[in-house]
């Protein structure tokens, strides 16, 4: 915590060194992670049963310290949560793209990170995050931390970032990028040449260019 101000603290992520304000009442110690969340969202059980009611919600990319289990159920100090759900975190997902397809029609909201709401930079960095690889918060940042640009005669790959001034998406294929837009106000597929003519010609956003994350 950096600082405290009416009940709000000043804190840094220790994930991506992110700063913001917070209740300073969702504040706890840290606790050693040991799976995080797999699918597009979970549920937090106070039993180990599913028909006990759930008392929250998690979302992909939530990290939680396993217990041990209960039948189909991982347990937590929190609560039990279906162990299908979970991936231990020293077995990074092999396809940042297929992470980031689990949250197709999720609402865009700026600034968010999770299945309740994502922009395009958070996007990117939950996917590669869950793959292994480092991915700060911002798309100027994610700019400058994957390498150079490509040549724009190269094939476009799977997993290819597309980068403007303030946006980024996620190429599917040679012809089609994911991302989280405020065009369609969700995470949603869109045709390379039609994305970069119509970013173009209604915002105006500066292209910079492709990058291979790996």
């Amino acid at each position: 915590m950096i600082d405290r101000r009416d009940g709000f603290a000043f804190a840094q992520a220790a994930l991506d060194g992110a700063c913001g304000w917070l209740p300073e009442a969702a504040l706890a110690a840290p606790v050693p992670a040991t799976h995080v969340v797999a699918s597009r969202g979970t549920h937090l059980y106070r039993a180990p049963s599913i028909k006990r009611g759930e008392i929250g919600a998690l979302s992909l990319g939530a990290r939680v310290a396993v217990l041990g289990q209960d039948g189909a159920l991982a347990r937590t100090a929190d609560g039990f949560i279906p162990a299908s759900h979970l991936r231990p975190l020293s077995e990074p997902e092999p396809d940042p793209v297929a992470v980031a397809e689990r949250l197709l029609g999720t609402p865009y909201l700026w600034g968010g990170n999770s299945a309740a709401g994502i922009d395009c930079s958070g996007l990117v960095q939950l996917a590669f995050t869950l793959a292994g690889r480092a991915c700060p918060a911002d798309s100027d940042q994610q700019r400058a931390a994957f390498g150079d640009f490509l040549p724009e005669a190269a094939p476009t790959e799977r997993g290819d970032l597309f980068f403007w001034s303030g946006h980024v998406a996620i190429a599917l294929d040679d012809s089609t990028l994911l991302h989280a837009n405020g065009h369609a106000m969700q995470v949603s597929r869109e045709p390379i040449g039609a994305c970069l003519a119509r970013i173009a010609a209604t915002e105006g956003s500066r292209y910079f260019g492709r990058k291979r994350p790996f």
